[in-house]
Formats: C-alpha cells, sequence, structure tokens
C-alpha cells in the first residue's frame, strides 16, 4: 500500500470520522477517473483504516470502563453515604451501556422478594415502587438463578415469568430490551443490577462483563456499609457500655463513701438519726426510718397511704428498693418480720445507697434489740427473784445497777396476752427499760415492776399500748407494791401458799417491798377482767367494784363502801336524814316503793321524794343491775360497820 493511499484515510482517523466518510476518498478517485488498480489499493486502505478506528474505539471504551471502575473504587474507598455510592454505580451503568435507563433492586429478607432501591432515568411511579417476587420477571429470575439474563425484546420473550402488575409497570416505563445481573457476596445474592433500553437491542457479552463488574463494586459498597454500620452500632454500644460503667462505677464509689461514711458513724456509736442525716446529705430529698409497725423513728415525708406500704412488702420480697411515684422505698425484714423501713422523698437518687442505709440501720436495730433482750433477761431474772424469793440477799444492790430504785412506789402488772409471746416480751423489756422498771415473760403474760402509785392508770396504759403492739388484745391487770407492814402480804401469801408465803411470814416487810403479793393480786385482776367479758382492759382491783373485794389483798372495804354509797352516807350525816334506812329498805322490798313506804311507817310519797333525792346523790344508771348490786352490798357493809362502832 502507498503512501499516497494511506493519506486521506489516516486524517479522517485523526479527526475520528465517521465510518460513512471513509467512502469518501473512494468516490472521489472514481469521479476523477482513477484507475482500477488505484480503485484497489484505496479499498484495501479504506479496510485498514477502518479496523484502526474500531480498535481505537474499543480501546477509548475499556479505557472509559476502566475510568468509571476506578471512580467506583475510589467511592468505596471513600465511603459516606451508601445511597450516593449506589446512585453513582447505577448512572455510571446507564452512560456506559449508553442506554435509557439503569436500576438496582435489592433482597428484602423479611418479606422474601427484591424492591427497587435505586434508579436513574425512571419515569414511571408505578415502575419504581416495584417489588419483584422471587423467580417473576426477568429481574426476580437474575435473583433466583444468580445468572445474568438479557433479553432484545422483554414482552416476546418466554423465558421467564410474566406476572401483570410487573408488566404494567415495564410498559408504562416503556422498557423493551432489558439486561440483568446478580449483585452477590459470596454465594448469597443480595440484589440485581440492570440496564434497560426503550427500544429494541442485543447487548453484547463486554457489555454484560461490564455491569457484572459495577455489580460486583455495588455488592461491596453494600457490604462495606453494613460492616461499617455494624462496627458504628458495635463502637456505639462500647461508647454506651462504657458510659454506663463509668456511671456504675461512680455509683458504686458513692455507695462505697457513703457506707464508709454510715459505718464510722455506727461504730463512734451514732444512731438512726446520724444515718438518716449521711443518706440525705449524699442522696438529697427528705426521709423517713420507720420501725417495724411502721412507726417514724426519725424523720417525716408526709402521708402515707396503703400503696406505700405495698411498696415496702415487695422491697422486702425482692431484696431492693422499690420506687413508687416520687418515694423511694427500701424495708428490710428478719425472719419474715418487717425490721425497719427507709423512705426517701426524691425525683432521682441511687437506690443502691439507700439500701445500704437500710442494712445499716437494720444491723443497729437488731444490735439494739439484741442488747434490750440481753437487758431483758437480766431485768426478767431480778424481777423473778423478787417474786419467788422476796428477801433474798443483793436483790437491792441488784436492782440498783439496773437504774431501778425499789424503795420508790412501784406498781405491777400483769398482762394477759392470746399470743405472740416473743413480741410481747420484747414490748415489755423496752418499757421496763425506758421507764427504768423491771419485765418478765411469761407462757401467755408478761409482767412488769414499773414505777408509779395509780395501779388502774398504769393498768390500763400498758393494756393499750401492748394491745396496739401485738395487733389484738392484751388484759392488764395491776396492783400497787406494798411497803409498810408487810400484813398483806402475808396474808396473801398464807391464802396462796408457796415459796412467797413462807419467806414473807418468817422476815416481814423488806426494803424491796411485797412484790409476791403484788403480783398475785395483779394476776387476779387480769384474770377477773378477762371471766367478766373485758378483755383488752386494763384495772386493779380498786376499778373491779365489789370484785375487787375478792380478787384485791387489801381488803378496802371502807374505800369501796365510799365509792358505791358516799354520797348518800354523807347526806345523812350532814343532813340527819334516813336515805340510806331508806335504799336498804326499797332493796329489801323487792324494789316496790308502797312497801317500802309501809316498812318505814311513811307516806309512800315521802319514800318517792327519798328515792329521787338518791338518784340524784347517785347519778344515772345507780338501779343497774351491777351498781345496784354493788350498792346493796355497800349497804350491807355500812350496816355492819354501824352496828359494830361503840
Amino acid at each position: 500500500m502507498s503512501h499516497t493511499a494511506s493519506t486521506p484515510f489516516l486524517d479522517l482517523l485523526a479527526r475520528e470520522a465517521s465510518a460513512v466518510e471513509f467512502e469518501g476518498p473512494i468516490i472521489e478517485a472514481r469521479a476523477a477517473g482513477a484507475d482500477p488498480a488505484t480503485i484497489e489499493e484505496l479499498e484495501r486502505a479504506k479496510v485498514q483504516a477502518l479496523r484502526v478506528r474500531a480498535l481505537l474505539r474499543r480501546r477509548a471504551r475499556r479505557e472509559a470502563e476502566l475510568s468509571a471502575l476506578y471512580d467506583t473504587a475510589g467511592d468505596l474507598a471513600a465511603l459516606r453515604d451508601l445511597d450516593a455510592v449506589l446512585e453513582a454505580i447505577v448512572h455510571r451503568a446507564r452512560q456506559l451501556l449508553a442506554t435509557d435507563v439503569a436500576y438496582m433492586t435489592l433482597h428484602d429478607p423479611e418479606r422474601g422478594d427484591t424492591y427497587m432501591r435505586v434508579t436513574d432515568g425512571s419515569i414511571s411511579a408505578k415502575f419504581r415502587a416495584l417489588r419483584l417476587a422471587m423467580g417473576a420477571g426477568l429481574g426476580g429470575l437474575v435473583a433466583q438463578t444468580a445468572t445474568p439474563y438479557a433479553t432484545a425484546d422483554y414482552f416476546a420473550d418466554a423465558r421467564f415469568r410474566h406476572k401483570d402488575h410487573i408488566d404494567e409497570a415495564v410498559k408504562e416505563e416503556g422498557l423493551v430490551a432489558i439486561l440483568g445481573v446478580p449483585l452477590r457476596l459470596g454465594q448469597r445474592v443480595i440484589g440485581v443490577l440492570m440496564a434497560a433500553n426503550r427500544s429494541a437491542r442485543p447487548f453484547h457479552q463486554e457489555e454484560v462483563s461490564l455491569l457484572a463488574s459495577l455489580a460486583a463494586h455495588a455488592a461491596v459498597a453494600i457490604d462495606n456499609a453494613r460492616l461499617l454500620q455494624e462496627t458504628r452500632n458495635a463502637l456505639e454500644e462500647l461508647s454506651q457500655a462504657h458510659r454506663i460503667a463509668r456511671e456504675h462505677g461512680e455509683a458504686v464509689e458513692r455507695g462505697a463513701l457513703a457506707h464508709d461514711r454510715m459505718t464510722s458513724l455506727v461504730l463512734r456509736g451514732g444512731g438512726i438519726e446520724d444515718v438518716a442525716a449521711v443518706v440525705t446529705d449524699v442522696l438529697g430529698g427528705s426521709l423517713a426510718v420507720l420501725d417495724d409497725l411502721g412507726r417514724p423513728l426519725t424523720g417525716d415525708v408526709g402521708e402515707l397511704d396503703a400503696g406505700v406500704f405495698e411498696a415496702a412488702q415487695a422491697s422486702r420480697a425482692l431484696g431492693r428498693t422499690v420506687r413508687r411515684g416520687d418515694l423511694l422505698i427500701a424495708s428490710v425484714d428478719v425472719g419474715g418480720e418487717p425490721l425497719c423501713t427507709l423512705i426517701l422523698r426524691s425525683d432521682d437518687a441511687d437506690g443502691r445507697i439507700l439500701e445500704r442505709a437500710a442494712l445499716v440501720c437494720a444491723l443497729l436495730l437488731l444490735f439494739r434489740r439484741s442488747v434490750a433482750e440481753a437487758e431483758g433477761r437480766v431485768r426478767g431474772e431480778l424481777l423473778d427473784d423478787l417474786i419467788s424469793r422476796p428477801g433474798s440477799p443483793g436483790l437491792a444492790d441488784r436492782a440498783r445497777r439496773l437504774g431501778v430504785d425499789l424503795g420508790a412506789p412501784h406498781v405491777v402488772v400483769v398482762a394477759k396476752h392470746g399470743g405472740q409471746r416473743e413480741r410481747a416480751a420484747f414490748w415489755a423489756s423496752s418499757q421496763a427499760a425506758l421507764r427504768h422498771g423491771l419485765a418478765a415473760g411469761r407462757a401467755d403474760e408478761v409482767v412488769l415492776l414499773l414505777p408509779g402509785v395509780d395501779a388502774g392508770r398504769v393498768a390500763q396504759g400498758v393494756a393499750a399500748e401492748l394491745s396496739a403492739s401485738l395487733h389484738g388484745p392484751a388484759t392488764a391487770g395491776a396492783a400497787r407494791v406494798a411497803t409498810g407492814g408487810g400484813a398483806a402480804g402475808a396474808s396473801v401469801a398464807g391464802a396462796e401458799g408457796g415459796a412467797a408465803a413462807g419467806v414473807g411470814a418468817e422476815s416481814g416487810a423488806t426494803a424491796e417491798g411485797d412484790v409476791a403479793g403484788a403480783y398475785l393480786e395483779a394476776r387476779r385482776c387480769a384474770e377477773a377482767l378477762i371471766a367478766l367479758g373485758r378483755a383488752g382492759d386494763g384495772a386493779s382491783a380498786a376499778e373491779l367494784g365489789f370484785v375487787g373485794l375478792l380478787v384485791g389483798d387489801g381488803r378496802d372495804v371502807r374505800g369501796f363502801v365510799t365509792g358505791a354509797l358516799g354520797a348518800v352516807i354523807d347526806y345523812d350525816a350532814r343532813r340527819g336524814t334516813a336515805l340510806a334506812d331508806t335504799l336498804s329498805a326499797y332493796f329489801g322490798s323487792g324494789g316496790s316503793p308502797s312497801r317500802t313506804a309501809e316498812a318505814m311507817h311513811i307516806h309512800v310519797n315521802t319514800v318517792t321524794q327519798r328515792l329521787d333525792r338518791i338518784g340524784r346523790l347517785l347519778g344515772d344508771g345507780w338501779l343497774e343491775p351491777e351498781r345496784a348490786l354493788e350498792i346493796q352490798l355497800a349497804l350491807r357493809l355500812h350496816r355492819l360497820g354501824h352496828t359494830s362502832t361503840p
């Protein structure tokens, strides 16, 4: 081939002319009358030039493809936004394959189908919202088989299942030729990358390979994004765990410091109030500490409803703090019985510190209870000796060491209860320690020796308080300890028998008084109250009326007569009247005014007037059966006393 023949074709190659323009030099040579040899040489030059042109175009295309893949790899290396990377890949696929539309579908593991993830060049809303079941449509077939598929005419291709809703969306988009390649991660297909034309066209193997390369980059991008998100999630979880661990560590440190402060206070002899002060200093708010009966030991959080005590019960069952509204509640029990409850009014506080404080308070109360029980045993042993071995040497000294002055006036109280022996004994021991007395527990009763002179009032107080503590009736009888002459003690000892009688008879009154005699009288009073149907009440012999004459050691006849009939006797003494005689005759006649008038030889109207006067002196209810019986007994005792007086 001569240089002259190839020159025009080199110029065409240089300016990247179209294929049809390469016919120009041959047409011109023929028009100029060139010989056949020249024309043949130009034909050979044209063919060579077209081959060079095709090679250059393939190389340019390959360069563009490599550049696109390089850019895609760069996008992956600088991955910040998965959506942006996938959109870039789909857009490049559309440009490199020179198609009208490109799009990507991804697998939905929850629904088991694929959905449109990214589209480029699409104009149909129905097409962009399309979902493809596995095996349905060309995309579904690619996803199911993990194999590339291409069709030059979609609607005429019977290799895949046509679905009405898919065909309608494809028709609305106007697509005809479609190529799809799978997005694979290992052996798993996660989606399909597709390129489509709105006119019929074949897809060459180079185009399939190019789209498969872009699909591989897309799969890597998706996997990288997943890994990046998982890394971010892990970092966030790690950061949160670190934050929680730090907060937990700080809370533990605060709890340890608070516990150290509370422990130090206890070791220095501090009490519940000091522990409560530490809690409020650390946690803020207001704190109340309740005892086993729900009574405040310290602090005040206002009115508490039943729900608070239900929360306290839940706290004991769970072994941790329970929140109710703005209240934090921590409660501790021992052997199934509540010991103490801490109630903190605070919107935001560390419940673990409150739990530690509850344990410290519980230990303090247990220690106090142990000390009280030990002291109670000592006090109980002394009271037992005073009752069973009066006059024994050293009793007064033992009492003095316990802070009890046996030379002062005392009252013995016997409280009968229906059970809960330990609780009753603990209550009695606490009361004895607080009031500088003695206490001892028996099978169904507790015995107390308390300072005082009014036995009836002391008995009523003991009955009321012990009943509240036990949540059940406790019946208390009381008697004042006799300290002068020992007569009462001797008479009772003689009547009851036993060790107390022998010692009392020999030694008479001691410095400790007749505790044994008072005990026997107090016990009879308690038993009399129960027999009279007055369980849960408290009284001495003086409050039992004529029954007191039967159970009391002093046999205070004068006091009984004065209490029942004194107002009438005094009236007769001042006025010279005969109201007492009239009253005696009235009872003797069976309560008949007419027979009373006959017996006293007076007019019945006079009897009525005297009875009215008696009613005003004795008060309402003097004719009630029990009261009338006491008045009649007092009349008889008064007459006996009157006839025996010189």
